[in-house]
Protein backbone atom coordinates (compact mmCIF):
# COMPACT_ATOMS: atom_id res chain seq x y z
CA UNK A 1 0.00 0.00 0.00
CA UNK A 2 1.49 3.49 -1.06
CA UNK A 3 1.75 6.02 1.94
CA UNK A 4 -0.36 9.39 1.82
CA UNK A 5 1.25 12.72 1.74
CA UNK A 6 -1.10 15.50 1.91
CA UNK A 7 -0.46 19.07 0.53
CA UNK A 8 -1.83 21.95 1.19
CA UNK A 9 -1.33 25.09 -1.35
CA UNK A 10 -0.95 21.83 -3.79
CA UNK A 11 -2.63 23.61 -7.19
CA UNK A 12 0.03 26.02 -8.01
CA UNK A 13 4.05 27.04 -7.50
CA UNK A 14 5.38 24.99 -5.05
CA UNK A 15 2.72 23.32 -3.98
CA UNK A 16 1.91 21.88 -6.96
CA UNK A 17 5.89 20.78 -7.90
CA UNK A 18 5.74 18.75 -4.31
CA UNK A 19 2.78 17.20 -5.83
CA UNK A 20 4.48 15.87 -8.55
CA UNK A 21 7.36 15.10 -6.42
CA UNK A 22 5.47 12.81 -3.89
CA UNK A 23 3.58 11.33 -6.80
CA UNK A 24 7.31 10.49 -8.62
CA UNK A 25 8.39 8.96 -5.66
CA UNK A 26 5.44 6.77 -4.36
CA UNK A 27 3.26 8.47 -2.95
CA UNK A 28 -0.77 8.73 -3.12
CA UNK A 29 -1.88 12.14 -2.14
CA UNK A 30 -4.50 14.52 -0.48
CA UNK A 31 -4.63 17.85 -2.37
CA UNK A 32 -5.86 20.89 -0.81
CA UNK A 33 -6.56 24.02 -2.27
CA UNK A 34 -8.95 27.05 -3.31
CA UNK A 35 -9.71 25.62 -6.45
CA UNK A 36 -11.26 22.08 -7.30
CA UNK A 37 -10.36 22.59 -10.77
CA UNK A 38 -6.87 23.21 -10.54
CA UNK A 39 -6.48 20.26 -8.07
CA UNK A 40 -8.47 18.24 -10.09
CA UNK A 41 -6.27 18.91 -12.97
CA UNK A 42 -3.16 18.41 -10.90
CA UNK A 43 -4.82 14.94 -9.51
CA UNK A 44 -5.50 13.45 -13.26
CA UNK A 45 -1.85 14.31 -14.33
CA UNK A 46 -0.45 12.91 -11.02
CA UNK A 47 -2.46 9.36 -12.34
CA UNK A 48 -1.90 9.56 -15.70
CA UNK A 49 1.74 10.00 -15.10
CA UNK A 50 2.41 8.00 -11.71
CA UNK A 51 -0.77 5.85 -11.23
CA UNK A 52 -0.88 7.88 -8.39
CA UNK A 53 -4.62 7.92 -6.22
CA UNK A 54 -5.55 11.33 -5.33
CA UNK A 55 -8.27 12.73 -2.93
CA UNK A 56 -8.77 16.64 -3.52
CA UNK A 57 -10.43 18.96 -0.65
CA UNK A 58 -11.03 22.07 -1.69
CA UNK A 59 -10.73 24.56 1.09
CA UNK A 60 -9.45 28.27 2.53
CA UNK A 61 -7.30 27.64 5.35
CA UNK A 62 -7.63 31.07 6.29
CA UNK A 63 -10.62 30.72 7.40
CA UNK A 64 -11.64 29.16 11.03
CA UNK A 65 -12.04 25.73 11.02
CA UNK A 66 -10.43 24.43 7.81
CA UNK A 67 -7.57 22.79 8.92
CA UNK A 68 -10.28 20.40 11.44
CA UNK A 69 -12.39 20.14 8.81
CA UNK A 70 -9.69 19.08 6.51
CA UNK A 71 -8.59 16.68 9.38
CA UNK A 72 -11.75 15.43 9.46
CA UNK A 73 -12.15 14.21 5.31
CA UNK A 74 -9.39 12.23 5.52
CA UNK A 75 -10.36 10.35 8.61
CA UNK A 76 -13.48 9.79 6.94
CA UNK A 77 -11.90 8.21 4.05
CA UNK A 78 -10.05 6.67 6.20
CA UNK A 79 -6.81 7.85 5.33
CA UNK A 80 -3.67 7.77 7.18
CA UNK A 81 -1.16 10.68 6.22
CA UNK A 82 1.94 9.48 6.47
CA UNK A 83 4.06 12.87 5.19
CA UNK A 84 2.07 16.51 5.90
CA UNK A 85 3.21 19.07 3.63
CA UNK A 86 2.43 22.51 5.17
CA UNK A 87 2.81 24.81 1.79
CA UNK A 88 0.01 27.11 1.42
CA UNK A 89 0.67 30.62 2.24
CA UNK A 90 0.91 34.20 0.99
CA UNK A 91 2.53 37.39 1.41
CA UNK A 92 2.04 41.10 1.04
CA UNK A 93 3.73 43.97 -0.45
CA UNK A 94 3.70 47.67 1.15
CA UNK A 95 3.73 49.42 4.29
CA UNK A 96 1.89 47.86 6.82
CA UNK A 97 -0.24 50.78 8.17
CA UNK A 98 -1.48 51.20 4.49
CA UNK A 99 -2.26 47.44 3.65
CA UNK A 100 -5.50 46.55 3.93
CA UNK A 101 -6.57 44.57 7.60
CA UNK A 102 -8.26 41.68 6.55
CA UNK A 103 -6.00 40.45 4.30
CA UNK A 104 -3.34 40.68 7.16
CA UNK A 105 -5.73 38.57 9.82
CA UNK A 106 -5.89 36.15 6.72
CA UNK A 107 -2.13 35.96 5.95
CA UNK A 108 -1.48 35.18 9.88
CA UNK A 109 -3.95 32.92 9.91
CA UNK A 110 -3.23 30.78 6.91
CA UNK A 111 0.34 31.22 7.36
CA UNK A 112 0.50 30.20 10.77
CA UNK A 113 -2.73 29.14 12.41
CA UNK A 114 -3.70 26.48 9.67
CA UNK A 115 0.09 25.29 9.73
CA UNK A 116 0.16 24.76 13.53
CA UNK A 117 -3.13 23.56 13.42
CA UNK A 118 -2.77 20.99 10.54
CA UNK A 119 0.27 19.70 12.41
CA UNK A 120 -1.02 19.31 16.17
CA UNK A 121 -4.27 17.27 14.44
CA UNK A 122 -1.37 14.81 12.23
CA UNK A 123 1.14 14.52 14.78
CA UNK A 124 -0.63 12.63 17.43
CA UNK A 125 -1.07 9.88 15.03
CA UNK A 126 2.70 9.59 13.87
CA UNK A 127 4.01 9.42 16.71
CA UNK A 128 1.82 6.47 17.47
CA UNK A 129 3.09 4.57 14.33
CA UNK A 130 6.31 5.80 14.83
CA UNK A 131 6.70 7.18 11.65
CA UNK A 132 6.29 10.07 10.09
CA UNK A 133 7.44 13.14 8.41
CA UNK A 134 6.16 16.66 8.54
CA UNK A 135 7.73 19.61 5.67
CA UNK A 136 6.83 22.91 6.70
CA UNK A 137 7.73 25.52 3.73
CA UNK A 138 9.11 28.46 5.04
CA UNK A 139 11.46 31.26 3.81
CA UNK A 140 14.46 32.65 4.27
CA UNK A 141 12.75 35.79 5.20
CA UNK A 142 12.41 33.58 8.35
CA UNK A 143 16.08 34.88 9.47
CA UNK A 144 15.13 38.72 8.68
CA UNK A 145 13.23 41.45 10.04
CA UNK A 146 11.14 42.60 6.67
CA UNK A 147 9.91 46.29 6.26
CA UNK A 148 7.68 46.53 4.03
CA UNK A 149 6.75 42.66 3.87
CA UNK A 150 6.68 42.77 7.79
CA UNK A 151 3.57 40.49 8.84
CA UNK A 152 4.65 37.78 5.86
CA UNK A 153 8.53 37.96 7.60
CA UNK A 154 7.11 37.47 10.79
CA UNK A 155 5.15 34.79 9.69
CA UNK A 156 7.37 32.66 8.11
CA UNK A 157 9.87 33.45 11.39
CA UNK A 158 7.30 31.81 13.14
CA UNK A 159 7.11 28.70 10.98
CA UNK A 160 11.12 28.25 10.84
CA UNK A 161 11.22 28.67 15.18
CA UNK A 162 7.82 26.35 15.50
CA UNK A 163 9.46 23.81 12.91
CA UNK A 164 13.24 23.47 15.23
CA UNK A 165 11.08 23.52 18.67
CA UNK A 166 9.33 20.44 17.68
CA UNK A 167 11.82 18.47 15.94
CA UNK A 168 13.77 18.35 18.82
CA UNK A 169 10.81 17.19 20.62
CA UNK A 170 10.25 14.62 18.58
CA UNK A 171 13.41 13.35 18.86
CA UNK A 172 13.19 9.29 19.38
CA UNK A 173 10.11 8.83 18.07
CA UNK A 174 10.69 8.17 14.70
CA UNK A 175 9.06 11.14 13.25
CA UNK A 176 10.69 14.44 11.50
CA UNK A 177 10.10 18.19 10.51
CA UNK A 178 11.60 19.81 8.42
CA UNK A 179 11.58 23.78 7.48
CA UNK A 180 12.24 23.95 3.86
CA UNK A 181 13.80 28.16 3.58
CA UNK A 182 13.25 28.23 -0.24
CA UNK A 183 14.65 32.07 -1.70
CA UNK A 184 13.06 34.37 -4.32
CA UNK A 185 11.21 31.39 -6.45
CA UNK A 186 9.28 31.14 -9.91
CA UNK A 187 5.90 30.29 -8.33
CA UNK A 188 3.64 32.83 -8.84
CA UNK A 189 4.03 34.10 -5.70
CA UNK A 190 5.53 36.90 -6.38
CA UNK A 191 2.38 38.25 -8.21
CA UNK A 192 -0.03 37.47 -5.94
CA UNK A 193 1.71 39.80 -3.19
CA UNK A 194 2.11 42.41 -6.03
CA UNK A 195 6.46 42.55 -5.38
CA UNK A 196 7.22 42.03 -9.15
CA UNK A 197 9.02 45.28 -9.02
CA UNK A 198 10.45 44.83 -5.99
CA UNK A 199 14.13 44.98 -6.11
CA UNK A 200 14.59 41.91 -4.50
CA UNK A 201 12.69 39.92 -7.50
CA UNK A 202 13.04 42.27 -10.44
CA UNK A 203 15.36 41.40 -13.39
CA UNK A 204 16.10 38.12 -11.57
CA UNK A 205 16.85 35.00 -12.47
CA UNK A 206 14.81 32.47 -9.77
CA UNK A 207 15.01 29.09 -9.31
CA UNK A 208 12.02 26.86 -10.44
CA UNK A 209 9.31 26.09 -8.45
CA UNK A 210 10.05 22.61 -9.60
CA UNK A 211 13.80 22.72 -8.10
CA UNK A 212 12.81 23.77 -5.27
CA UNK A 213 9.91 21.23 -4.48
CA UNK A 214 12.90 18.26 -5.42
CA UNK A 215 15.00 20.16 -2.67
CA UNK A 216 12.42 19.80 -0.19
CA UNK A 217 11.48 16.79 -0.55
CA UNK A 218 15.25 14.80 -0.46
CA UNK A 219 15.98 17.55 2.56
CA UNK A 220 12.42 15.91 4.22
CA UNK A 221 13.78 11.98 3.70
CA UNK A 222 17.08 13.04 4.97
CA UNK A 223 15.52 14.06 7.98
CA UNK A 224 17.22 17.67 7.36
CA UNK A 225 15.42 20.20 9.89
CA UNK A 226 16.47 23.67 8.54
CA UNK A 227 16.75 23.18 4.89
CA UNK A 228 17.94 26.10 2.88
CA UNK A 229 18.69 25.55 -1.00
CA UNK A 230 21.21 27.43 -3.19
CA UNK A 231 24.79 28.40 -1.58
CA UNK A 232 23.86 31.74 -1.67
CA UNK A 233 20.80 31.37 0.19
CA UNK A 234 23.05 29.83 2.45
CA UNK A 235 25.53 32.42 2.80
CA UNK A 236 22.27 35.35 3.36
CA UNK A 237 20.76 33.78 6.15
CA UNK A 238 24.24 33.85 7.56
CA UNK A 239 24.87 37.28 7.44
CA UNK A 240 22.39 38.45 10.83
CA UNK A 241 25.26 36.54 12.84
CA UNK A 242 27.76 39.23 11.42
CA UNK A 243 25.59 42.49 10.91
CA UNK A 244 23.64 44.48 13.63
CA UNK A 245 19.76 43.68 13.59
CA UNK A 246 19.72 48.00 13.24
CA UNK A 247 21.94 46.98 9.80
CA UNK A 248 19.82 44.54 8.37
CA UNK A 249 16.83 46.24 8.22
CA UNK A 250 17.67 48.98 6.55
CA UNK A 251 19.43 46.53 4.30
CA UNK A 252 16.38 44.38 3.30
CA UNK A 253 14.19 47.32 3.09
CA UNK A 254 16.75 48.76 0.24
CA UNK A 255 16.55 45.80 -1.47
CA UNK A 256 12.46 45.66 -1.14
CA UNK A 257 12.22 48.87 -2.61
CA UNK A 258 11.32 49.64 -5.78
Amino acid sequence: MKPYALITGASSGIGLELANTFAKNGYNLVLVARSKDKLDAVAAECKTQHGTESLVIEADLSKMNSAQKIFETTKKAQINIDALVNNAGFGDFGEFSSRDWQKQSDMIHLNIHALTHLTHLYLPQMIEQKNGYILNVASIVAFFPGPLMSVYFATKAFVLSFSEAISEELIGTGVSVTALCPGATESGFQKAAVLEESRMVKNRKMPTAAEAAEYGYNAMIAKKVVAVPGLLNNLRVLSPRFLPRSTMRKIVKSLQQE
